[in-house]
């Protein structure tokens, strides 16, 4: 079982898809402008360590726009106006809560909490979705999904969208939930199935049937 993220990296460097995908990023990186910044790629892991795991939402590439991907599914900087997908986001916690979020879209202060917030394309090129989808980043994601599998700690995954709901084949561990829902972006959320499922108040009663605190979703 793979105890850190750091361990598990270690394994990954190892593998060929993970050489092909820095061969790639280094051409990308150098001739386009790529998102996030090479340096915030991995922030997710970096913010959230395997151990404090207790909730995983999973995206799937980043934000194709200057100034808005910064590493963590869903979040955009400080001062960024916030995307149509997390502003369905926060009106579910607001449903769910009574609760009034703010107009910040960085989701750090949930990364902190222990709420991974994984995108499965970790980068993309301006202007251009899923321009990354086919560089290996399948292969990385499944090694990502088994090490969370294999850990027997209580994990709530909230898989939003036909593309998330796919990634449930990988997760069979029964010490973990996993809540399933349409997509929250407008063009899914507002034909049904995304608001009012109360995933934020299923996944705090969770962990607090597990003995663990529960996620402060308030921004």
């Amino acid at each position: 079982m793979i105890n850190s993220w750091e361990e598990l990296f270690l394994e990954i460097k190892k593998k060929d898809y993970a050489k092909q995908i820095n061969k790639v990023l280094d051409e990308e990186y150098k001739n386009y402008t790529v998102y996030p910044p090479r340096n915030l790629m991995f922030s997710a892991f970096c913010l959230t360590p395997l151990k404090n795991v207790k909730v995983v939402i999973i995206g799937q590439d980043p934000y194709h726009e200057e100034h808005q991907a910064m590493g963590l599914s869903f979040s955009v900087p400080v001062g960024v106006q916030l995307p149509p997908s997390l502003i369905n986001i926060y009106k579910e916690i607001e449903n769910n809560y009574h609760v009034k979020m703010k107009p910040n879209g960085d989701l750090t202060y949930l990364a902190k909490q222990g709420v991974l917030l994984l995108n499965t394309i970790l980068t993309v090129r301006k202007s251009a979705p899923l321009s990354h989808q086919n560089i290996g980043y399948d292969l990385f994601i499944q090694d990502v999904l088994k090490a969370l599998n294999e850990t027997n700690q209580p994990i709530v995954f909230m898989l939003w969208g036909s593309y998330a709901r796919s990634l449930k084949r990988y997760l069979n561990n029964p010490n973990h939930l996993i809540l399933e829902a349409t997509h929250p972006s407008p063009l899914s959320a507002n034909r049904g199935g995304f608001f009012n499922q109360n995933h934020f108040i299923k996944a705090n009663e969770f962990l607090k049937s597990k003995g663990l605190s529960e996620i402060n979703w308030q921004n």
